[in-house]
């Protein structure tokens, strides 16, 4: 089984976006970390089980020698967007064997010194493309789930609604491997178009 994680959001400079997100949509968000390997830092935007992941290059140089920093790197210089979508998988292991690819780790350093791991399937794939998620199963326990952390949001977020992408349905349907997300397909550049959060007022749509 398959579920909805996080939705990526490049942007050039995190303080600057965490203003913009709070003043333009009403939702907080909480310093994350550095991923070291990547030359990026994230802003966490919690939604509990879910979360907006606000990222940014930090060390240019070492962003630059990876897809992943190199996707950010791309996206913040055409002023920021959407990048990729994350989905927590059950069995990573059963995914990576479905897909003939080798199970990789990740981690981030928290500012309060701890270390967040997960394993991950897919992220670097020549065949995925941003619109497709890769997967991930995080190895830490619940309360330090990136969605569970505090966050003074103006409006009541409660998770995501529904993702749009511009891609092909057939081929988003192989690569998930007949697993159901809220990801919609529509005609359009390739790309993450817009992405939906439920909350107590209706849904929250942030392009």
């Amino acid at each position: 089984m398959l579920r909805l994680d996080h939705v990526v959001y490049a942007v050039p400079d995190l303080d600057e976006a965490a203003v913009r997100f709070r003043e333009e949509f009403g939702l907080d968000s909480t310093e994350g970390g550095r991923h070291e390997r990547w030359g990026t830092a994230n802003r966490i935007v919690p939604l509990g089980d879910q979360y907006l992941e606000l990222v940014a290059a930090v060390d240019e140089p070492v962003a630059a020698e990876t897809a992943f920093g190199s996707g950010v790197l791309e996206r913040a210089a055409g002023g920021g967007g959407w990048l990729t979508i994350a989905a927590v998988a059950d069995d990573l292991d059963a995914v990576a064997s479905r897909l003939g690819i080798e199970v990789g780790s990740g981690s981030r350093t928290r500012p309060d010194g701890q270390t967040v791991r997960w394993r991950m399937v897919g992220l670097d794939d020549p065949r995925r493309e941003p619109w497709m998620p890769f997967f991930l199963t995080w190895d830490i326990s619940d309360e330090l789930h990136p969605g569970r952390a505090r966050a003074g949001h103006g409006v009541r977020a409660t998770g995501f609604a529904w993702v749009e992408v511009g891609g092909d349905a057939e081929r988003l349907r192989t690569w998930l491997g007949g697993d159901e997300l809220p990801i919609r397909v529509t005609d359009g550049e390739p790309g993450i178009h817009r992405v939906a959060v439920s909350t107590a007022d209706g849904e929250l749509v942030i392009e």
